[in-house]
């Protein structure tokens, strides 16, 4: 499909999901394509969503497009889908550079970089091009949703919904309103959710919402027992795989989502909360000073250089 195609995006598609009050979504704008935008333009395709995937960027836009055809040849060599699922997934994906082409979709996602500034700029402009009564639902996974609806002109149409990484296997979104988010805006998103075959909670818009909140507890600890010496950073992801039946280790799954993403889940809520746990670990913070953030720089807490995960030898205050 072509970007010119949009155009169609809406027209003659049979509702995939409706809230209470009959509103259809066909489908659905994703403004982003890191990993995170990836992740859940996909899993809106595969689930019977057409997708306005947005980036402002033609050469981001066509590499996010290019990794979603990958990880869907990836699931056809696997068996995962039949040869002819991936052509229909990725027909049902329309690439845009157009912010305007919002104004076409049912449904909106922002999953851009976790920046206060960036994110209400961006839903300043959304809120001009949208239709009335069209929700933009932010991927933001601490900042505060009343803060970000302020941007916006009708702030009861805003909402926060939070997915997790990796997002075809992750089940959990968190639905988190705004002071003046609507009743119908959260049944519409947890509508949205469920087509897209996941589950979800209701959470108060308190920085770090739930999850993150949890998990920055449990990583705080992780990482002053690395810097204690207590095992090494291989030991502590393999106990964590092995012991509490995690998929990934707390260091293997931080590169993968990118360290900068986690240290500002800490400064957040550090900020937020004065606690001494969330102050963000020192080991974490020279990393992402070195621009050191994971697979997507090649280094973060493990060495991705020549292809393959390679450990690092840790010290205190710091990487060798």
């Amino acid at each position: 499909m072509t970007e010119q195609q949009a155009t169609q995006a809406s027209d003659g598609v049979d509702p995939i999901s409706q809230d209470t009050n009959g509103y259809p979504i066909q489908t659905i704008m994703v403004i982003g394509t890191g990993l995170m935008g990836r992740g859940i333009a996909l899993t809106a395709a595969r689930t019977g969503y057409r997708v306005i995937l947005y980036n402002r960027s033609k050469t981001s836009l066509g590499g996010g497009y290019d990794l979603i055809a990958e990880e869907l040849e990836r699931h056809v060599r696997k068996g995962k889908i039949p040869g002819g699922d991936k052509e229909a997934i990725l027909e049902r994906i329309v690439r845009s550079t157009h912010l305007d082409n919002a104004g076409r979709a049912d449904f909106i996602i922002e999953s851009v970089i976790e920046d206060l500034d960036t994110k209400r700029t961006l839903f300043s402009a959304l809120d001009a091009s949208r239709r009335p009564k069209t929700v933009i639902a932010s991927n933001t996974s601490s900042l505060p949703i009343s803060t970000l609806a302020e941007a916006t002109r009708h702030p009861e149409w805003f909402i926060g919904m939070h997915f997790f990484s990796p997002v075809a296997i992750m089940k959990l979104v968190e639905v988190v309103p705004g002071t003046k988010t609507s009743e119908e805006t959260i049944r519409r998103t947890e509508a949205v959710a469920r087509a897209m075959g996941k589950e979800t909670i209701r959470v108060k818009d308190v920085p770090g919402f739930l999850i993150n909140r949890i998990n920055a507890a449990f990583r705080a600890e992780v990482y002053q027992c690395l810097l204690e010496g207590v095992a090494t950073m291989e030991d502590i992801d393999k106990a964590v795989r092995l012991g509490l039946n995690h998929p990934m280790g707390p260091f293997e799954l931080t590169d993968q989502i990118g360290l900068e993403i986690g240290y500002h889940v800490f400064d957040t809520l550090y900020a937020a909360y004065k606690d001494p746990k969330f102050r963000p670990s020192t080991l974490l913070k020279k990393l992402v000073d070195d621009g050191e953030l994971g697979k997507k720089t090649g280094k973060g807490w493990y060495d991705y250089t020549w292809g393959e995960k390679k450990p690092r030898r840790h010290v205190k205050g710091g990487t060798k």
